[in-house]
């Protein structure tokens, strides 16, 4: 029910945390791998993914270009069709919502959230043409959340929830699952001065039932479920992977 073999996935922003412990836990579960990145630096995620045993091959792709989107992916499809989309890949701008610029707002939403969607509708055409497809989009604490001196990133993964519940009610009739995960405070690039901050960043465990920041292969095992046939009853679900921080 959980395995992934003889499946094809594309994740984007494959090359480091989440999108590549998402990339190899796929693979482990025998799903071959497309690995997104936004430059040509995938060698040590493509050269674990083939020590899983599974096929890779690299998708270099800027995503703040949305323009570029359409005809990369018609051109991609041309050679494999794609079954599993994992919308991982995402940039943060931090600053007060009284200086946060135009031009970084606007970059966010690019990357995070219409990338997100003309990526989503591009492949999702095609995979409703099969009658089956696995969308994942990688949500956030801040779907849910305000958090602090990150508008347009709280705005784009607001954003990305709705997308989820939009598509899947459009899609599920068409056997294509759309869902979401939302992982907690984990330890990543992202939030590398969330966790560099001494007062922040022990407020942030304390509140974490857990007691521990999570780290990226936390995601791989929901991500597995939502890719297989286990879940193919579950549309428009946004699964909270957070060590129980919304419980709080």
């Amino acid at each position: 029910m959980f395995s992934l073999t003889g499946r094809t996935a594309l994740v984007t922003g494959a090359r480091t945390g989440i999108g590549r412990a998402v990339a190899l836990g796929l693979a482990e579960a025998g799903a071959d791998l497309v690995l997104h990145g936004h430059h040509d630096d995938l060698d040590e995620v493509e050269a674990e993914v083939r020590k899983a045993g599974r096929r890779a091959e690299r998708w270099v792709l800027d995503l703040s270009d949305p323009g570029a989107i359409p005809g990369a992916v018609t051109a991609l499809l041309a050679k494999r069709p794609i079954d599993i989309l994992v919308n991982n890949a995402g940039i943060i701008r931090r600053a007060p919502a009284v200086a946060h610029s135009y031009g970084d707002f606007r970059e966010v939403l690019d990357v995070n959230l219409d990338a997100v969607f003309l990526l989503s509708q591009a492949i999702g055409a095609r995979m409703l043409d099969r009658g089956e497809g696995k969308i994942i989009m990688i949500a956030s604490m801040l779907s849910f959340q305000g958090g602090l001196n990150v508008p347009a990133y709280t705005a784009a993964k607001h954003g990305v929830a709705g997308l989820t519940k939009a598509l899947a009610c459009e899609w599920a009739a068409g056997g294509v699952q759309v869902n979401a995960i939302a992982p907690g405070y984990i330890a990543t690039g992202n939030t590398s001065s969330l966790r560099a901050d001494p007062e922040r960043e022990p407020a942030i465990r304390a509140r974490i039932p857990a007691g521990r920041w999570g780290c990226p292969e936390d995601l791989a095992g929901a991500a597995v479920f939502l890719a297989s046939r286990a879940s193919d009853y579950v549309n428009g679900h946004v699964l909270a992977v957070d060590g129980g921080w919304l419980a709080r």
